[in-house]
């Protein structure tokens, strides 16, 4: 995962004097009947000479002798240890999957153990990654699945049989003999690339596509489920199936950041330190999705993930890492520009800490969405009211009363007789309607239809 590459050896195999491959639990003696499964394809590699009562050996398979090694038909001589002759069953090696994590372990180049720095990976790191090198033990055999979720899986490097395949051309000939289809089966195909990675700030291992394959075989021999964490709100690492007690650090970074260089600091500055003898840290470059309001998927940002855990127990879970954490953050605000890291940001998760305290961050996510919800709702609604003002949406099943139709005052009735007007100049009472028709038909004009009543004229004073 960082820079450099490491190295991944697979630890299981199918060698004829691994007493686990074998059903009773022991390797094969003159006096027994060993029994390989018919249809089962297999590779096995044989070290040493063996004398047998009896082999039945599979339709597809191969046996790989080294020099001295062979069989012979038992004599029936005494054998100690053997008195007993019995039916031995090669074991099934068809579960051996790729994406199991407890199935590899971090070796050297020389095929040794890592030294111990307290430096461990996260789950999905555990499987070689992209620009890993893979080791598998010379004079043995093996038997692997690659299903995958990817068509092909990249990495730089791998040693069979003692024989190091670093280039595409060394390992696509290896794929045409006759020994790669019995050791390597499923529907990955493992693609030799020789090259590392070419980023200082470090790689994402790639494992993300098939992470779902790794927790599944790793929860596997826990029942399926994580442990119980000591903490409150554990941590979820990027990569990492299960809850951690103790301290995340995210690191944004420039061009200028160095990976290998940064953990080698950590590691001399501060986990090398005695009051840090119990803290383990993983430190890797990661990829955290970014999303539109939390929901739609945008595009993916790099950052460098440090993980720390520790291994005390009880109230003091996660201390030690969170201590450590603090550190770090301290010598970022003090020397972060000159390492090419931009910002930082630490989460903890201990036996002492609150609910709320490891759970801000979330929360402010969650109250940052609702907002930008409510602020899209309200833009949305306000585009329609404009766009129905203009007239440019209709929306002729639904009618709203608009508070700027209230300044619009409604027209006033038109009265029974829309032949006249009363004068309030003249205080008497209007005529009734039939009255007032009865006068216009005999005063009106009959070309003439609108007119007023003058209360101040007497029409008989006309007829004198």
């Amino acid at each position: 995962a960082a820079a450099a590459a490491m190295y991944k050896q697979w630890i299981p195999n199918t060698n004829f004097e691994t007493a686990s491959n074998w059903d009773k639990g022991r390797v094969p003696c003159a006096s027994d009947v060993v029994h390989f499964e018919k249809n089962k394809v297999v590779s096995v590699f044989v070290r040493s000479p063996h004398a047998l009562t009896d082999m039945y050996l599979p339709l597809n398979g191969e046996l790989v002798l080294a020099p001295g090694a062979g069989f012979a038909a038992f004599d029936g001589s005494w054998d100690p240890g053997c008195d007993s002759g019995a039916t031995v069953r090669f074991a099934d090696a068809e579960h051996h999957a790729w994406f199991d994590p407890m199935l590899w372990k971090a070796v050297s180049p020389g095929g040794e153990l890592e030294p111990g720095r307290r430096i461990f990976s996260v789950d999905e790191e555990r499987v070689p990654c992209h620009y890993d090198d893979v080791i598998f033990q010379p004079e043995s055999s093996f038997r692997v699945n690659v299903d995958s979720s990817r068509r092909v899986i990249h990495l730089r490097s791998i040693s069979l049989m003692g024989q190091e395949l670093s280039s595409p051309e060394a390992w696509a000939g290896y794929l045409r003999g006759p020994s790669a289809p019995l050791q390597f089966h499923g529907n990955g195909t493992l693609q030799v690339t020789g090259t590392g990675c070419p980023d200082k700030s470090g790689c994402a291992c790639g494992n993300a596509p098939d992470g779902h394959r790794i927790c599944t075989a790793l929860l596997g021999a826990s029942g399926k489920q994580c442990p119980a964490p000591a903490c409150q709100n554990p941590l979820q690492p990027l990569g990492h199936c299960c809850g951690v007690c103790g301290a995340t650090i995210s690191l944004d970074f420039t061009p200028d950041f160095d990976l290998q260089k940064y953990r080698d600091r950590l590691v001399q500055a501060l986990l090398s330190q005695p009051k840090y003898a119990s803290v383990w840290m993983a430190i890797s470059k990661v990829h955290t999705a970014q999303t539109f309001l939390g929901v739609i998927p945008r595009s993916s940002t790099p950052h460098i993930q440090i993980v720390l855990i520790d291994d005390e127990a009880g109230a003091q879970t996660g201390t030690a890492a969170e201590q450590m954490a603090a550190d770090i953050m301290e010598d970022i605000a003090q020397h972060g520009e000159a390492l090419g890291i931009s910002s930082s940001k630490m989460e903890v998760a201990t036996s002492s800490t609150f609910s709320g305290q490891t759970g801000s961050h979330a929360l402010s996510r969650i109250t940052a969405g609702m907002v930008l919800g409510l602020l899209f709702g309200l833009l949305l609604l306000g585009g329609i009211l404009f766009l129905y003002r203009k007239g440019k949406l209709r929306l002729p099943a639904l009618h709203l009363p608009w508070p700027w139709d209230r300044a619009e005052d409604p027209a006033s009735p038109v009265p029974a007789s829309d032949k006249g007007f009363d004068n309030p100049m003249f205080d008497m009472e209007p005529p009734s309607a039939v009255a007032g028709e009865e006068v216009l038909q005999e005063t009106a004009p009959k070309d003439h239809q609108v007119f007023y009543l003058n209360p101040l004229y007497d029409a008989s004073e006309t007829e004198t």
